[in-house]
């Protein structure tokens, strides 16, 4: 018989993140500081819009490009929040989750078997190599540093750029490090990209969750609209995950063909999570306020420790994660992340999930409440003076 499977699948490497999922799966007693997802409820009046939708029978497929109301939303959002005009009937396109977005932009964008290159910055979300693959594209990765802040420099990028080069993936604010783009940094980064006639694909999902300044779109630098794909979702900023819901704006031509790939393979985003998220971008500014304090009280109490127990982090001003350096243990992040888990009871994400450049670095997310993460701080000191004195 034939080999049914397709190469390219096989080969995809499972995300590093689910063996500690399925670990911690199997230990109820276990703290654990390893999921991206926030620990609050979705808010009551977004969830009661959704209930809501239901009541009224509003259960039909909605336009492949999703429901009028809510591209018309989302278009009064970027401009309130980034000052930037798009078309909601044209350059707007609801998908199911921010995923399906990045993964139907390269879709829509690469060219398959002409060796066309998808820089990708890392440590970053695992989905971007993948998906650049299957879309028949090269990957190239920039390693970021922890020196830069895991920042993208210009020079970074102009090293990276050869003649095959088509887009940039922009994965800030960041997961997992946390790490920011100030305008400052982007400016820079622009310039390169109008030179060498790039694209970008900007993954914004946590630009409700900057604590330094307010966050900036790439897409704000001048001449940049026209080349990036911004992409942004509900599940974070609105405690919203389940409800699977995220969207791209872009250029006409681009989202085009988006939605072409969207109709074919999904018809449309879940029709109750639409209407529910309506309501959230008309009157959810309070609950994002209010859930980025939380984070950010948390976010203050968790480098405070790494302060005192003599952990090396870069202060992260993005996302709900930080990226504490163990280099000084001799093991590698699998290892300590392991022993962590199986010696304290307390689950955190080796680097090395978010590429081979996270070696020596842990993802620890501060989306769960103080009180859990000022028991599993204390366990991580406590492990951090074992493993001290071990070297002693």
């Amino acid at each position: 018989m034939r080999d049914p499977l397709a190469k390219q699948v096989v080969e995809l490497k499972p995300s590093g993140i689910r063996k500690f999922f399925d670990l911690v799966a199997e230990m109820p007693e276990a703290i654990s500081l390893g999921v991206g997802e926030p620990d609050f409820d979705t808010p009551w009046h977004i969830r009661d819009e959704g209930i809501y939708s239901l009541e009224k029978g509003r259960t039909f497929y909605t336009s492949n490009a999703g429901l009028k109301e809510l591209k018309q939303e989302i278009c009064n959002y970027i401009k309130r929040k980034l000052d930037i005009t798009y078309n909601y009937n044209s350059d707007v396109i609801v998908t199911v989750g921010g995923s399906e977005a990045i993964d139907i932009a390269l879709r829509a964008m690469i060219n398959p078997g002409e060796g066309e290159e998808v820089l990708i910055p890392q440590p970053s979300y695992v989905s971007y190599e993948p998906c650049a693959i299957l879309a028949g594209a090269k990957p190239v990765i920039i390693e970021l540093k922890n020196e830069n802040e895991f920042r993208l420099t210009a020079k970074e990028l102009e090293d990276a750029i050869t003649d095959k080069t088509k887009i940039l993936i922009l994965p800030f604010p960041n997961n997992p490090t946390g790490a920011i783009m100030e305008r400052k940094d982007l400016e820079a980064i622009a310039e390169v990209i109008e030179k060498h006639d790039l694209f970008v694909i900007s993954d914004e999902i946590y630009s409700e969750l900057s604590y330094n300044e307010e966050h900036v779109s790439i897409a704000c630098i001048p001449g940049m609209k026209e080349r990036t794909i911004l992409i942004n979702g509900f599940s974070k900023a609105y405690a919203m995950t389940g409800w699977r819901l995220g969207y791209a704006c872009g250029p006409e031509n681009i989202i085009t063909q988006m939605v072409k790939i969207h109709q074919f393979a999904i018809m449309c985003a879940p029709t109750t999570s639409q209407y529910a998220a309506v309501e959230a971008l008309r009157n959810g500014d309070e609950d994002v306020r209010e859930m980025r304090e939380a984070y950010n009280q948390r976010r203050r109490f968790l480098m405070h420790s790494f302060k005192e127990m003599g952990l090396d982090c870069f202060e992260p001003f993005g996302a709900f994660y930080v990226f504490p350096c163990i280099k000084e243990f001799g093991m590698t992040s699998e290892e300590f992340a392991t022993r962590f888990l199986n010696e304290e009871k307390v689950a955190v994400v080796p680097g090395t999930a978010f590429g081979d450049c996270g070696e020596g670095f842990l993802r620890i997310s501060y989306a769960y409440s103080l009180e859990n993460l000022k028991v599993a701080i204390g366990r991580l000191q406590r492990f951090v003076e074992k493993l001290r004195a071990e070297k002693q």
